[in-house]
């Protein structure tokens, strides 16, 4: 079928890209045939063609071979598998269309058209009807920018209008009304029908690209602990954008929810690397179109996440209090829902009431920190499995061994602190980030005790495992708290001058980080 479909469009003098949307026109509702293979087959090659294609443009572009094969093109085909930013730049190339043209929404990584001289036409003449023009190549993905809201459908509205109203003041209506109803009018009306018919079909993603979205959604959860945040912040934000596209058209109501479900989860990740970043008014944003996401999902459980993860702002940048009163909206978002924000908000409140009070909290305050971490530790009991070894997206034992540490040394509670922070450390072996935050609530621990040569010891061997991508202002800023509090117990210390240049000599000026 889409060889004589082929034939007939070469014959008729169409492109090839306007021959692949006859091909999935007609191939797609009886083959399942997706946009990305209409192409090639409205090429008339075979995917070893396509694959020899890609590695010249790879060799011509000075890149190692890629591994790109035809097992991974056929998955392409079916889809199985979304192309990743480079090979779908590569097809692009190929086909020379754009990502809408495969049924994407997304766009090319390189900000250039990839539309070809040899895609026009001869018989073309564009200059009779530009607008008509420009949507027909917008139908069919060829160009890389969307359409402006004053294209040819404002236009045919127009029409439409000036024909209802010369029903309205003239005679024609009673005599004969469809005699108003001349070409212009009636191509206005079917170029109105057509972009409903557009709409109908090309908004709605599949249910397998769902899938891939929510499989890199948790794929980037688990990176954020291991991968340099500024690299991780560039993929979850090509993803966030490919799911605002999507959002941006018509979708059925589970899909809709399910793409809002992503946006919330991805804005919040961003929001949490931007906390890292040392950057809280653009965390605070992230984390407010997180939470408008979430609301459209009417998802306690993920509505009090965001919440949590957002009461991290005032905790770290701002107000305590604010912190507090945030933690406390997460835990009544949660209610009786067993979920990472029941572990989770607890421990922020016992975190802020520590900071609030400090180390000479009187013994209520001690005391009702001390019972919201028995409250987090119930939660984390309750959990899912799955829930408990997310450390993005859930809340791990870690986690809730760090950051109990963290409360009971804010609060001068040495020797608790002491024997919860050392279990923490055994846990947290593969992440150095909160190795070093967990070593300098050590040291607090020792400097508080008067113990000053134990305490920079520790901090100083923190900073000596500590790698260059990891030194940014949210580390470096307890690290400089912790100098001044040495200072102030004893400027003359010798060991002071060497950590306090340590600390300057191989901080980063850039700012890029994974805690939190």
């Amino acid at each position: 079928m889409a060889r004589r479909i082929r034939a007939k469009g070469l014959a008729a003098g169409l492109t090839h890209a306007q021959i692949a949307v006859e091909i999935h026109r007609a191939c797609s509702p009886h083959f399942g045939t997706t946009r990305i293979k209409s192409h090639r087959l409205s090429h008339g090659i075979a995917l070893a063609d396509v694959i020899e294609q890609v590695r010249a443009l790879f060799e011509r572009d000075k890149k190692p071979p890629p591994g790109i094969g035809e097992t991974l093109l056929s998955a392409y085909e079916s889809g199985l598998k979304r192309p990743g930013p480079e090979y779908l730049h590569y097809l692009c190339m190929v086909y020379s269309v754009e990502p809408l043209a495969f049924g994407l929404s997304a766009s090319c990584i390189c900000g250039s058209g990839h539309r070809s001289i040899s895609m026009v036409r001869p018989s073309d003449d564009f200059s009779a009807d530009p607008r008509a023009a420009k949507q027909r190549d917008m139908r069919l993905g060829l160009n890389a920018a969307p359409a402006p809201s004053t294209d040819s459908g404002s236009e045919d509205e127009n029409i439409v209008r000036r024909a209802l109203l010369d029903l309205l003041t003239g005679d024609a209506m009673f005599e004969n009304p469809a005699r108003s109803l001349d070409g212009k009018v009636l191509g206005a009306l079917e170029g109105i029908r057509r972009r409903m018919d557009d709409t109908l079909v090309s908004a709605t993603v599949s249910a397998a690209m769902l899938d891939q979205w929510e499989e890199a959604t948790i794929s980037f959860g688990r990176q954020y602990t291991t991968t340099a945040p500024l690299r991780l912040l560039c993929d979850v934000m090509l993803e966030l954008n490919a799911v605002r596209i999507a959002m941006a058209h018509r979708q059925p109501i589970d899909l809709q929810e399910r793409l809002c479900r992503m946006a919330a989860q991805l804005a919040g990740l961003c929001g949490m690397i931007m906390i890292n970043l040392g950057d809280h008014r653009l965390a605070r944003s992230f984390f407010r179109t997180g939470r408008t996401a979430a609301d459209e999902t009417g998802d306690r459980a993920l509505r009090a996440w965001i919440t949590a993860r957002e009461a991290l702002v005032p905790l770290y940048y701002g107000d305590a209090r604010e912190a507090l009163n945030l933690a406390k909206k997460s835990r009544d978002l949660a209610g009786h829902t067993a979920c990472a924000a029941q572990a989770m908000a607890p421990v922020i409140e016992a975190r802020a009431l520590a900071t609030i009070s400090g180390i000479d909290s009187k013994k209520e305050v001690v005391d009702q920190a001390k019972r919201a971490l028995t409250r987090a530790r119930t939660a984390f009991s309750n959990m899912k499995e799955d829930e408990q070894e997310d450390t993005a997206f859930g809340y791990t034992e870690k986690q809730l061994f760090f950051y109990q540490g963290d409360v009971l040394t804010k609060l001068g509670q040495t020797l608790e602190a002491d024997a919860v922070l050392e279990q923490a450390l055994q846990k947290y072996s593969d992440h150095i980030l909160d190795q070093t935050l967990i070593r300098l609530d050590m040291a607090t621990c020792r400097l508080l005790e008067g113990n000053l040569d134990e305490a920079l010891n520790i901090a100083t061997h923190a900073f000596q495992l500590l790698g260059q991508e990891y030194r940014t202002d949210f580390i470096m800023r307890p690290a400089f708290e912790f100098e001044k509090a040495i200072r102030v117990r004893d400027p003359n210390h010798p060991g002071l001058r060497a950590f306090g240049e340590q600390l300057r000599t191989r901080s980063m000026t850039g700012r890029g980080s994974n805690g939190a």
